[in-house]
């Protein structure tokens, strides 16, 4: 037996049985176990590291995970090795969730253990001193072969041979870091091949769409032009890459002419279509954009980062005309192609979200957060679902709920407003606010349910607060089934008008997301049910949806500060104790321990052509709230021109309005 090596791989050659050796070098037999298809569960093992721990793969579920078989003999082996410990250490160094394992084949553990040390390998190594497992896994004639498992521990790829196989390992790796939305790391990655081999165009554009996703549509720009002008398959990968960058830049008619210009010369190319058919849908010509779609899925070259989303977006669009089994058989083609597409996965649960089958909403909002679990979107779905579940198997609630609805349907019916606030038009009620769904306009986002998403978690803020009620979301839902009241009847102002004077809602939230090539436009508006006039306008654009935290967190506090200022809390002093007062407003009315309120006294009288008129009144002391209960507060008193007494008027002091 011997080696033969070429080729950038090492093929063992083999001539007598296992027990012998030939030249140091340990006699197998032939592996009879071709390589592991794509897709194929990766068979389970348990191997031990050169100082006798066990390494189960078991242990590597939920990670993403590398299996390199090697051995200290096979020279493609070692020059692989430099830069898969590079590679190991830029994405351990970025906190993700990964594993490296080396199972060292073919090969006395002496000699394995001691190229480990010598090189410093960071990652796990253990020895397969049989060749059970590396057989397994068709792993045991060719050297170096590599193993990339995703998901469920399946197999996402797989390589065998150094050389230009380790450039293409490392452009794959590059590409699954893109598509889990780690920007950064592409970049690392892909940038570590083009240093070694200026004239990969594929790992240049890995940087060019990793720009683009950090929406840097400059440098994006630059790098496509630049992969275009190196002619050949770059010119076909760059301007693909151009078409969406003007896209996203808003040059529709660039676009489409480029894309137009990559047709003629790659007839095959998929995705330009799908530039075009969201082009074309954000138009309204919802049927070309059809057409679009379903010509990007019938074409089959796409760069693997980009391949789901063809099918994605053929979804998007059967599920916005109410085509939900439709649109579900691509979801499962989009994450089929890419596990980690979890846009897929979440539509997918919208749909049976909008079919009323909560569970299996749930199982798949669920399956993006194993994915990726710091997913604002997927979380706020998952919440809306296990609500809605619970709410099911809680007779009682339900049965409650059910009531509330028909009552409150009756009253809409009939036109009739919520019970009046009673004799005392000083004192605060509780402030409640109540959201109609946003609109939708504009392109097709990759991810459905932005708006529904946006609305719960901003509702699940205000209410935190403690100073403002939102309607609940199921209780809202329910009336409108109940009514039979879609987005379209919500758009008209008096209808969403009388659905919150029915809700006893003081302000009605309505608005539109507008989705753009870059980024989503929200309009706000918080109309007063009681004057029917705007009480404010909110302007505001929003970043990914993935991210949605940030640009929540910014509108809850722009509310509350509105809220405060144009609804301060008003209410009496009941009592006063020492320099504590005791006031009729309590957490019920949303005040909260630190709360500080001006105490008022009459304003000033002043006679004018015989009438007597009254200015407004005058601040003449000052309570900060100590300790709160429902429905009373107890109060510091900070300032007092005159002693502060019973029935003095309080309100809210604005200066605080952006402390909440």
């Amino acid at each position: 037996a011997g080696v033969l090596i070429g080729g950038g791989l090492a093929v063992l050659v083999l001539s007598s049985n296992n027990a012998a050796q030939q030249n140091g070098l340990p006699v197998l037999a032939p592996s009879t176990r071709a390589l592991l298809r794509e897709g194929a569960p990766a068979p389970e093992f348990t191997l031990n590291t050169f100082d006798d721990q066990p390494v189960a793969l078991e242990s590597t579920r939920g990670k993403a995970t590398l299996i390199n078989f090697w051995a200290s003999w096979c020279p493609p082996c070692l020059e692989e090795t430099p830069a898969l410990i590079e590679a190991y250490n830029e994405l351990k160094g970025a906190g993700q969730n990964i594993e490296f394992i080396g199972i060292g084949t073919n090969d006395e553990t002496a000699n394995l253990q001691k190229f480990a040390e010598n090189n410093a390998v960071p990652y796990v190594m253990v020895a397969d001193p049989d060749g059970k497992v590396s057989d397994a896994y068709g792993a045991r004639a060719v050297l170096p072969t590599v193993y990339t498992l995703g998901p469920g521990l399946k197999v996402l790829d797989h390589f065998q041979g150094g050389g230009k196989t380790t450039e293409a390992m490392l452009i794959r790796l590059a590409e699954r870091e893109l598509q889990r939305k780690q920007t950064r790391l592409a970049r690392a990655l892909s940038d570590e091949v083009v240093r070694k081999n200026p004239q990969n165009v594929k790992a240049r554009t890995v940087h060019g769409y990793a720009a683009l996703r950090e929406k840097n549509l400059k440098e994006a720009e630059s790098v496509f032009q630049e992969v275009a002008q190196k002619g050949g398959p770059g010119e076909i990968l760059g301007k693909e890459g151009l078409v969406s960058v003007y896209a996203q830049k808003g040059e529709t008619e660039r676009a489409l002419q480029l894309a137009g210009e990559v047709e003629g010369k790659a007839p095959g190319r998929a995705h330009v279509h799908v530039v075009k058919g969201d082009i074309l849908y954000a138009q309204n010509k919802k049927k070309e954009a059809e057409a679009e779609y379903q010509a990007a899925v019938r074409k089959e070259e796409v760069e693997p980062y980009l391949a789901p989303v063809r099918y994605n977006q053929l979804g998007r669009y059967y599920g916005s005309e109410g085509q939900y089994s439709r649109a579900r058989e691509l979801y499962d083609r989009a994450v089929a192609i890419d596990p980690y597409y979890i846009e897929g996965t979440t539509n997918k649960g919208i749909t049976y979200e909008r079919e009323g089958k909560w569970d299996k909403a749930l199982e798949s909002y669920r399956e993006a957060l194993t994915l990726q679990k710091n997913d604002a979107f997927a979380a706020v779905l998952a919440r809306k679902a296990q609500e809605m579940m619970d709410l099911q198997k809680d007779q009682e609630r339900k049965k409650r709920v059910d009531q509330l609805v028909k009552d409150l349907a009756a009253r809409f019916r009939a036109q009739e407003k919520s019970r009046s606030r009673g004799e005392d038009a000083w004192t605060s009620p509780p402030l409640v606010l109540s959201f109609v769904d946003f609109q939708e306009k504009g392109g097709l986002s990759e991810r459905d349910g932005y708006s529904a998403v946006l609305l719960a978690e901003l509702s699940s803020l205000l209410n935190a607060s403690g100073r403002v009620r939102v309607v609940e979301r199921i209780l809202l839902e329910r009336l409108l089934e109940e009514l039979n009241l879609g987005s379209s009847d919500l758009a008209n102002p008096e209808t969403a008008l009388k659905l919150g004077r029915v809700l006893a809602a003081r302000l009605m939230g309505t608005g539109t997301i507008l989705l753009q090539p870059r980024a989503a436009l929200l309009s706000l508006r918080l109309i007063d049910t009681e004057t029917s006039a705007v009480a404010q306008v909110m302007t505001r654009e929003l970043g990914d949806p993935g991210g949605l935290e940030k640009d929540v967190f910014q509108l809850n506090r722009d509310i509350l500060r509105a809220v405060i200022s144009k609804y301060p809390l008003r209410g009496y002093v009941i009592r006063v104790t020492g320099d504590q007062a005791l006031v009729n407003l309590g957490s019920k009315q949303g005040v909260v321990p630190g709360t500080k309120f001006d105490v008022l006294g009459e304003g000033e009288s002043v006679p004018y052509k015989g009438k007597v008129l009254s200015s407004a009144p005058r601040p003449f002391g000052q309570l900060e709230v100590v300790r709160v209960e429902p429905d009373l507060s107890y109060a510091r008193i900070l300032r007092q021109e005159r002693p502060v007494k019973g029935d003095d008027k309080i309100q809210e002091k604005l200066e605080d309005s952006g402390s909440r």
